[in-house]
């Protein structure tokens, strides 16, 4: 009963923050899985759950195809996924937990500080360097939209242009790596009976991200979804940080 209601929590305040943003599934539901469930299920987890809410946004949430601008976001991120499904089984849980949290605190910090930052020209082999950083963390749970994120944003895309781009390489990506956890057997049988509980759980919250993204502010967005995610990674800290500390000290 733990383990549903710890991926139905997870599920729900991830699919929210998806359908608000356009990304952040595998960083908000891993802020609450990491906690208790193996990395092995909890990335697979994340991958099901941000592929079924990016999905339904897709559909809610209408962004049109720019290929010019897509295509090296794409290219990069599939020949960065095989690195990420390589390291996914050979994770160690603090230094999963621990990596995750500080990187929360690292990217979501700047993300929010990016309209400030420079403006860079960046180009397709930058698109296609940043696609590859999301394809190898997409292998890692679906993480696919943090790097392409907050490299839109410094180079300057207007914020639906910026959720086009993200919106369909994390489809895109997500479909790949799902079809990969199962040619690979990441994605076990035993692991079903949570996936139907994530599966629910994202529908509701998911159209409700996706509603008050047509109504809110770019800066009020930002804030909201990039607070949540950084306090998760200050949360994901204080809980590995013991435990690595030790293993040094020893």
């Amino acid at each position: 009963m733990e383990l549903i209601l710890t991926a139905a929590l997870g599920a729900a305040l991830a699919g929210f923050v998806q359908g608000l943003s356009g990304f952040g599934f595998g960083l908000t539901a891993m802020s609450v899985w990491a906690w208790t469930l193996e990395p092995k299920l909890a990335a697979s987890l994340s991958l099901f759950g941000s592929l079924t809410g990016q999905t339904i946004a897709a559909f809610t949430v209408r962004r049109g195809w720019d290929w010019k601008t897509l295509l090296p976001f794409i290219a990069g991120g599939l020949a960065g996924l095989p690195l990420g499904l390589y390291l996914l089984p050979r994770l160690d849980v603090p230094l999963f937990k621990g990596t995750l949290g500080l990187m929360l605190v690292i990217v979501c910090p700047l993300m929010f500080f990016a309209a400030r930052l420079p403006r860079v020209r960046g180009g397709p082999a930058g698109d296609a360097i940043a696609g590859a950083a999301g394809g190898m963390m997409g292998g890692l749970g679906g993480f696919t939209g943090v790097v392409p994120t907050l490299w839109c944003t410094v180079r300057g895309f207007d914020r639906d242009r910026q959720r086009a781009v993200i919106q369909n390489f994390n489809l895109a990506l997500q479909v790949v790596t799902f079809a990969a956890y199962l040619a690979t057997g990441i994605l076990e049988p035993r692991m079903l009976p949570l996936l139907a509980v994530v599966a629910p759980a994202v529908l509701v919250p998911v159209l409700l991200g996706a509603r008050v993204y047509l109504g809110i502010s770019d800066l009020a967005f930002r804030k909201v979804v990039l607070g949540l995610l950084t306090a998760s990674g200050v949360a994901l800290l204080a809980a590995s940080a013991p435990v690595l500390l030790g293993r040094w000290a020893a």
